[in-house]
């Protein structure tokens, strides 16, 4: 049946002023949009006094595994996401060699969980992105090649450079993984066995991504002391390559480095100067997560999880971790500097004997088991395997405008979705709408809409995504701007946001006067020539 989204205030995407139509759906495109008269075959959605947009796009999610357990992820849904693209952090589902499936579980464990639920012999990513299509996800999906799963592929996970011949397999694979539909290559610097890696690595695999017009998204290697160097070296990635260049989650942390940021942004002008495509994520808050073990120094990650495993079981290496925390390494971001352990927060575990840690900073977490609370963290990444997620605070309000308002950002969640999760998992879109632009005026309404749909599906090359005009797909956030806002907390993260009134997905209604349907209409969308298409 056609749709008639009736009488709204159309927000198109393109940062152009708002206007007053209808929008007709027929199947999964918008076929007309203007003043349309009433047929009896059509639904008729009464959109007065509601703003119709395009569907959000997450461009840095981790639903890789949960959407093989769960299609129909809510979270994402329920805040007008209606794409994402996983793969992030250069660690993630494929390509994954059979003898690597046991220790790459336990690595990928902290950041997008692990089931016994799915079938992990699916190899690549062509295999990988088969599985997305057979259970029908509730969004569209598009996955970057992660650079760690193609390091392991190509030489395992120890600690060393490639050589020669070592190389190439890398870029083979790279190719391979692009020609099956990837949309580009992500890696994340501070994660292993990607921070094993020197820039010429990845310049390699970056060359035959900018190929295909794809794009590089990567954890840099230093958020905080050595961002500099970090941002510097990311840049000249893009210069050699000739890639373009997506920074995940951009931020500065640590109050020390807060006098960085001038630095920041000069880098980011002088590089678009130069004439290196630039784009970044952010996502909404003063608090990042991810998973509890980037607090051990990285000799400790040497040879993957299980080497992890029996260093935390030695009680000399114990000290060494502790001394080298307290004391730094150069180049290391250290995550309890930057944040202290009073605000690095447990979110989630995998056993029901630790789950009373979950929510707890790991100071309390040491008063709880009544031991430092540095022996008590290293006892619960022992005995969870290092599956433990984690919440840091590091930054202001004030820096979170501050990238907000460039040109370069386009809105993310970076939601890991196990536990008791941060609260961007369920609530980063809304709170842009609600906190950013209504109370805090930091954007107008048409800026906001703009990098949370246009500017990421130009950033990577979505055909007829993202806008709202005639001949482009149906995904559509239809919200109340006077009461649209994030409800989650960091002590209790998991509500719906208010506000996000109808989603629709390829033409179809997931959700429906703010309550989900049921329905799953979503599509892997793969990069096909330099167009990520359908």
């Amino acid at each position: 049946m056609k749709k008639l989204i009736k009488g709204g205030l159309v927000v198109d995407g393109t940062k152009k002023p708002g206007y007053e139509a209808d929008v007709l759906v027929e199947n999964d495109k918008i076929v007309k949009i203007g003043n349309i008269d009433t047929t009896e075959d059509m639904e008729v959605i009464d959109a007065k006094g509601l703003v119709v947009a395009p569907g959000f796009i997450d461009t840095h999610s981790h639903s890789d595994l949960q959407i093989l357990v769960d299609p129909e992820v809510r979270p994402k849904i329920m805040q007008g996401i209606t794409t994402e693209v996983l793969g992030q952090d250069g660690i993630s589902m494929a390509p994954l060699p059979p003898q690597y499936i046991s220790p790459w579980r336990k690595n990928l464990a902290g950041l997008d969980g692990d089931s016994d639920e799915i079938d992990w012999n699916y190899q690549t990513t062509e295999g990988y992105l088969k599985m997305l299509e057979h259970v029908k996800p509730g969004l569209n999906e598009c996955y970057l090649v992660p650079h760690g799963n193609i390091r392991m592929e190509a030489m395992g996970l120890e600690n060393r450079l490639p050589n020669e011949e070592e190389l190439e397999k890398m870029r083979q694979i790279t190719r391979r993984e692009m020609e099956a539909g990837a949309i580009g290559l992500s890696t994340g610097l501070i994660y292993m066995p990607c921070a094993y890696s020197e820039s010429k690595e990845i310049i390699e695999m970056c060359k035959v991504v900018a190929e295909y017009d794809g794009r590089f998204v990567i954890h840099q290697r230093s958020e905080a002391d050595t961002i500099l160097d970090s941002m510097e070296e990311v840049i000249k990635i893009g210069r050699e390559s000739g890639v373009k260049i997506h920074y995940s989650h951009f931020k500065v942390c640590g109050k020390k480095n807060w006098d960085k940021i001038d630095d920041v942004v000069r880098l980011l002008e002088e590089a678009e100067k130069e004439g290196i495509d630039v784009s970044f994520d952010q996502y909404p808050y003063v608090a990042g997560s991810t998973m509890l073990g980037v607090i051990l120094p990285p000799w400790v990650h040497d040879g993957g999880t299980d080497k992890v495993l029996e260093r935390l079981a030695d009680k000399e290496l114990r000290k060494k971790m502790v001394y080298d925390i307290e004391h730094g390494i150069p180049g290391w971001d250290n995550f309890v500097e930057f944040a202290g352990l009073d605000k690095i927060f447990v979110t989630s575990v995998k056993t029901e004997k630790n789950q009373d840690a979950v929510g707890l900073s790991l100071t309390q977490l040491g008063e709880l088991r009544g031991k430092d609370p540095y022996e008590a963290t290293f006892d619960l990444l022992y005995e969870e395997e290092n599956a433990v997620g984690m919440v840091d605070f590091y930054g202001t309000e004030e820096h979170v405008q501050l990238f907000m308002k460039r040109p370069e950002m386009n809105a993310c969640t970076d939601g890991l979705l196990g536990g008791k999760p941060h609260p961007r998992v369920y609530g980063a879109f809304p709170r842009i709408l609600g906190k950013y632009v209504r109370e805090d005026k930091a954007l107008t309404l048409e800026e906001a809409v703009y990098k949370m749909t246009k500017k990421p599906a130009t950033a990577f090359n979505m055909t007829d995504r993202g806008e709202i005009r005639e001949g482009a797909y149906a995904d559509i956030c239809i919200f109340n701007p006077d009461t649209v806002i994030d409800k989650g907390t960091f002590t209790d993260p998991i509500q719906y946001p208010e506000g996000i009134e109808y989603v629709i997905v390829n033409g179809e209604l997931a959700v429906k006067h703010g309550e989900h349907t049921g329905v799953r209409n979503g599509s892997v969308l793969k990069k096909k020539g330099k167009e990520v298409v359908k």
